[in-house]
């Protein structure tokens, strides 16, 4: 399937992706001091990973810091990442973040003290030091806009990708879709009747800009048109795969 020199399991550090997630996520689930808010568009984010969020007057959370006896109360930020294309279980991660807020002119700044991701491998703790340190993944603004297009526009180049894949981890497949992709590389969802899987292909090199995607996965396609044709994909769909 490929050298395994060049890493082909390499996959984003848990930090770097934990920064693409705080960077793609447009909203976010915030409870601090009882209260819990759901916002929408009304955050960003620092290089360094602080979280301003601008809400309204009324807003229970502006109430929370300004009354707060330290003027700083404890909150947490929970951000969802979800897969662009439609497919099972698109959430593909979950990001929390416990600290504090401070009031700034009209805005609140939330300083994290603890960092944890989820993803379907488990939950890890995220070290603070490389969480400020990290930035985000560099195709993060364009993964949605690459994946739906080769969703939509090329499943033939999709289904010749599964010539990459362990024969084993089709077996029963009905559907496979795009599911994520970065600078090291693309992740497939591999959809069975009543179950799912997710494989990997790691590029020879990573991708620092969408010119350097497109050689990445030229190179996927080419080792995967010399690659042995695996059993056609099972066309029937279930209910399960709307």
């Amino acid at each position: 399937m490929g050298d395994d020199s060049q890493g082909w399991t390499a996959a984003p550090a848990a930090a770097e992706r934990a920064r693409s997630v705080l960077a793609a996520a447009w909203s976010c689930s915030v409870t601090a001091e009882g209260t819990r808010e759901e916002l929408v568009g009304a955050h960003t984010v620092t290089e360094d990973g602080r979280v301003l969020v601008t809400v309204p007057e009324d807003s229970a959370l502006l109430a929370a810091a300004i009354c707060a006896p330290r003027g700083e109360p404890s909150a947490v930020l929970e951000f969802a990442d979800v897969a662009p294309v439609p497919l099972r279980n698109r959430i593909r991660a979950r990001l929390w973040l416990a600290g504090w807020f401070t009031v700034e002119e009209d805005r609140l700044v939330f300083r994290p003290t603890r960092v944890v991701l989820r993803q379907s491998s488990g939950a890890v703790v995220v070290d603070l030091d490389e969480f400020t340190a990290a930035v985000p993944d560099p195709l993060t603004t364009a993964e949605a806009r690459l994946l739906t297009h080769l969703a939509d526009c090329h499943a033939d180049a999709v289904e010749r990708l599964t010539r990459l894949v362990d024969h084993d981890s089709l077996h029963g497949a009905v559907r496979v879709q795009p599911l994520g992709v970065d600078r090291h590389g693309l992740t497939l969802r591999i959809e069975r009747a009543r179950a799912h899987g997710d494989v990997r292909l790691a590029f020879h090199t990573p991708a620092d800009d969408v010119a350097q995607l497109t050689e990445r996965m030229h190179v996927l396609l080419g080792q995967a048109s010399a690659a042995s044709c695996p059993r056609s994909l099972q066309r029937q769909r279930t209910d399960g795969d709307r």
